[in-house]
């Protein structure tokens, strides 16, 4: 008769049994990626992304700026002294104004980084001997943007001139260049990044709360109490938008409070302009959230595909790095990101005091994101419904 095993009595552990569950766990993990398509595809885009726009799009020292020209007199001194401006590569002229109030406009709206002035009588002034004032206006509301070709000024325009006037031995210029640097003269970092985080921070925290909001239905189960409700898509869509919307209202207040009290970053425009298109930024980027929690399957992929979108408008929208110094390709894809806009907006009120109607352009744009982002979660949302 046998023995009944005592409860105590230790059971005899299978030879590599240790090493049999851990390769069973390391098949069962592999087989479960490969199943989450949204997971695997994260894995290999997101390092060959930041690899790709690291290398070919972000340039910390921008060339090829857009420029304005206030040119009050034609002459042969003033297109030599535009040409060797181009010739430093610093400088692109895409527009020219006649008169200083158009000048001012171009700056203020954000269409050029820099504005040169060539008032009248300046070949005439240079020949006798006056040394006029040739005045470069920049818009130092990105220092980075701004500080390497005013910097490099004066020595790069007296060797591109070298050969059509000088005087002296060494050489020097004929006239004086007189660089202006506005709206942040002391180019003081704070005032460029503060108002830049305002819609950094939006951007992330809106498209989490979204994204993860009809996820959460799902998993939780809720979602067929919904669907089995007298209750449109819209609707539906509305009512997890709203109460977001003052919770980044919130918060870019309370952003916004600690950038003047703490950091003096000044607020130069109007507060209810401001509070309008951030309400109209927080409204965009809630919906994108909500298109993504309409694609994606669970929360994890919720946070996957939001991190993706985060990446390229952290780095591609003029918050990181200057706009106007990457490719024309990434310029484009920026133009397409709602916080390139936004930040364009935020710091052109603070800092420069700007209207509604210089920011038309980035306005529009919020808007046509926002009802793009919009009709596509709706679109989304009723297939699930049928």
């Amino acid at each position: 008769m046998n023995a009944v095993e005592g409860p105590d009595r230790e059971v005899k552990e299978r030879p590599f049994g240790f090493w049999r569950r851990c390769y069973a766990m390391l098949v069962k993990e592999f087989i479960q990626l490969r199943r989450d398509r949204v997971s695997f595809a994260m894995i290999v885009m997101l390092p060959v992304m930041q690899l790709l726009l690291f290398g070919y799009a972000i340039n910390t020292t921008p060339r090829h700026l857009p420029t304005g020209v206030l040119l009050q007199e034609d002459s042969d001194l003033g297109r030599s002294i535009l040409k060797a401006l181009e010739n430093t590569s610093y400088f692109h002229f895409t527009h020219e104004v006649h008169s200083v109030a158009e000048f001012d406009s171009l700056l203020l709206s954000g269409k050029v980084l820099f504005g040169v002035e060539i008032p009248r009588g300046f070949e005439r002034a240079v020949r006798r001997g006056d040394r006029p004032a040739l005045l470069v206006a920049a818009d130092a509301t990105d220092p980075v943007a701004a500080g390497s070709a005013l910097g490099a000024l004066g020595t790069l325009m007296q060797t591109a001139l070298q050969h059509d006037l000088f005087v002296g031995d060494p050489p020097s210029l004929p006239f004086e260049i007189r660089a202006h640097a506005r709206y942040n003269p002391a180019a003081s970092s704070r005032l460029n990044i503060v108002p830049g985080l305002v819609g950094t921070i939006l951007t992330m925290t809106m498209l989490i709360f979204t994204a993860l909001s009809v996820t959460r239905e799902i998993e939780r189960g809720t979602m067929e109490n919904l669907l089995s409700m007298p209750i449109t898509p819209v609707e539906v869509m509305l009512g997890k938008i709203v109460p977001y919307v003052l919770v980044g209202f919130i918060q870019a207040t309370l952003i916004i409070g600690i950038g003047v009290l703490l950091f003096g970053v000044p607020v130069q425009g109007s507060l209810l302009l401001l509070a309008l298109l951030s309400t109209l930024f927080i409204t965009t980027n809630l919906s994108i959230g909500y298109t993504f929690s309409t694609i994606v399957q669970n929360q994890l992929q919720a946070m996957q595909l939001s991190m993706m979108f985060f990446l390229p408008s952290i780095l591609l929208s003029g918050f990181m790095f200057p706009f106007a110094g990457m490719p024309v390709w990434a310029q484009y894809i920026g133009e397409g990101l709602p916080l390139t806009h936004y930040i364009r907006i935020v710091r052109a009120i603070m800092l420069k005091g700007a209207a509604l109607e210089n920011l038309r352009y980035d306005a529009i744009a919020l808007v046509a994101l926002m009802l793009l982002a919009m009709t596509i979660a709706v679109s989304r949302f009723r297939r699930t419904l049928d």
